[in-house]
Formats: C-alpha cells, sequence, structure tokens
C-alpha cells in the first residue's frame, strides 16, 4: 500500500484525483494540503473540504500558500469556472481542517511516519519547496515525488508552458533539484487521458450520488477544453499520477533531465527536458511518456462505482 501526500488546487481534474485515492484500496491518504492555483488559495481549500464531504472522507486537510514564492498569482477560470469547480453541486462542507499551514502538515507527518512517504502534487509546487526549504531533513522520508506538470512537448498556459509549473517556475525549480526521485506526469500524456463526451453520458447514467455530481462537473471541463484547446472531451490530468500509484503499468516514463525556466521572456515556465542527451547532465526525473488509457478508464470508472455504494 502506497502512502501519500496529495497536494492539490481543486480543480475538476484534482477532484477525481482526490475521488481515486480515498476510494482504492492500495493507497492509503494520509492527507491532503492545498495551493493556490486553478483558482485562489480560499477556494481550493474549500473545494477540497466539500468534495471530502460530499464522498463521506474525513481526511485530514491543510490549507498552504495563497501566491507563489515570487509571483503574483494566476488562475484558470476560463477552465476551472468562478469557484473552481463549476458545473458541480457539491454540498456544503462538514469536513473541519486541520488548523495547520500546510507546511507544517507536510513536514509533521513526513517526520512522523516510520514508513517513506510518497508526495504527489497536481498544482503549482509551492508547497513543497518550501517544505523542502524550512526543513531539508525531510527529503530522508520522502520515497518519491509523483507530480502532475510540465511536458516535453506540449504546453497550456502559454506557447511554451504547463499551467502548473507557470504559475510557480521558483518553486518547480527547487523541488526538480531537490535530488529526490521524481516522477513527471505532463501534458504529453494527460492530454490523451480524454473522458469523451460519451464517457461523461455514461457516467451520469451510473446514477449514484457521487457519479451523478461528477457527470456534469466533467461536461463542463470537457467543453471548455473544447472551446480553448480543441480536445474533444475533459482530459483527466491530475488523476494520472494517482492510478501510476496504483498500477504502474498505466505509463510509459524515460528517465530524463529536467531543468526549469524561470528567466525566459517566452518561456518562462517551461519544462526543459533533454530528451537527446545534447547537455550531458544526469538524469533527474521520470518523465511520462504514454498512457494506457483504457487501463485508467477502467481505475476511474471503478472508483466512482465504489463511492457510488458508499
Amino acid at each position: 500500500m502506497k502512502r501519500i501526500i496529495l497536494d492539490c488546487d481543486p480543480g475538476h481534474d484534482d477532484m477525481i484525483a482526490i475521488m481515486l485515492a480515498t476510494s482504492s484500496p492500495e493507497i492509503e491518504l494520509l492527507g491532503i494540503t492545498t495551493v493556490a492555483g486553478n483558482q485562489t488559495g480560499e477556494k481550493t481549500f474549500k473545494n477540497a473540504l466539500r468534495i471530502l464531504t460530499l464522498i463521506g472522507e474525513d481526511t485530514p486537510v491543510s490549507r498552504g500558500f495563497d501566491k507563489p514564492m515570487v509571483r503574483e498569482l494566476t488562475v484558470a477560470p476560463r477552465i476551472h469556472g468562478v469557484s473552481g469547480l463549476d458545473g458541480a453541486n457539491l454540498p456544503e462542507a462538514t469536513v473541519k481542517d486541520t488548523g495547520k499551514h500546510a507546511t507544517d502538515f507536510i513536514i509533521e507527518t513526513l517526520l512522523a511516519s516510520d514508513e517513506p512517504v510518497t508526495l504527489v502534487p497536481t498544482g503549482p509546487l509551492t508547497n513543497v519547496a518550501f517544505s523542502l526549504l524550512k526543513k531539508p531533513s525531510i527529503k530522508e522520508k520522502i520515497e518519491e515525488i509523483v507530480l502532475m506538470g510540465g511536458a516535453i512537448y506540449d504546453s497550456n498556459i502559454t506557447p511554451a508552458s504547463e499551467f502548473n509549473i507557470y504559475v510557480d517556475p521558483e518553486a518547480a525549480s527547487i523541488v526538480f533539484n531537490s535530488g529526490i526521485p521524481i516522477t513527471m506526469v505532463g501534458l504529453d500524456v494527460t492530454n490523451k487521458a480524454v473522458f469523451t463526451f460519451e464517457d461523461i453520458e455514461k457516467i451520469g447514467k451510473m446514477g449514484g450520488h457521487v457519479s451523478s455530481v461528477v457527470a456534469p462537473l466533467l461536461e463542463f471541463f470537457a467543453k471548455a477544453n473544447l472551446e480553448i484547446f480543441g480536445i474533444e472531451g475533459a482530459p483527466l490530468h491530475d488523476p494520472l499520477t494517482v492510478a501510476y500509484l496504483i498500477d504502474r503499468d498505466v505509463l510509459e516514463t524515460r528517465s530524463l533531465r529536467v531543468d526549469i525556466e524561470t528567466m525566459g521572456e517566452y518561456t518562462s515556465g517551461r519544462t526543459v527536458v533533454d530528451v537527446y542527451g545534447v547537455t550531458g547532465k544526469e538524469a533527474n526525473a521520470s518523465v511520462a511518456t504514454n498512457v494506457n488509457v483504457e487501463k485508467f478508464k477502467t481505475m476511474i470508472f471503478d472508483a466512482l462505482e465504489r463511492l457510488d455504494k458508499r
């Protein structure tokens, strides 16, 4: 069983990542930490609490940073709406947070653990970077970091950059240079992990108390992706990180060097992936290059079915 902390910015696809993590017997979710990204820090934090209320989980939740390390916050209302979860009819939160800052929760949880813990960031890397700066010794307790962010070739916020890395490239640079084993699940694979409008209709027909909320949520997300990117469905970026921890065969990866562009006029936030080894630098990440879409879809449908039965 994988023991994980999910650091996220819910977010439509973050919501599905939370659902997959909480419903999978292969995962022990130690806590959720939230960060500003898809929407403001206040909204992503409240969204996490409302998601847990919907699915009947009482996982510890800690709110983290409301802005990047040195930059102004960029959010994504065109993709995720005003609330960050537009399309979903979520209940008001009854789950309470820990009252701890996300970095304190991450540090305390890691230090208290007798076994290595995997960090799963699916938003900007601000919380993770600050945790590493605040208490460098936690590296010894981190088995690996499996993150959603970046890309070899693709982009979605500028012509050069993926959103999560673009929002806080300085934090990303700290994480990628930490020496911790990293798996980068980027847009090259997540943009293939598309739930089509037919898939979403199938979710709606499940008719359960969770699936009936997820279907209109994904329909909103799919329509936004179709309008903006021409993607015919909802690419479920973030749950691929959790899916990979459940079954490594869901992704193909390559060991590559990844550096983060923090200064470029046109390329700030780009994950510069040395595909051909031209720099001679040692690899610092396993980079996802392909995805078994059908295996992934089956995992999501099974998770929703389990949650509906609760």
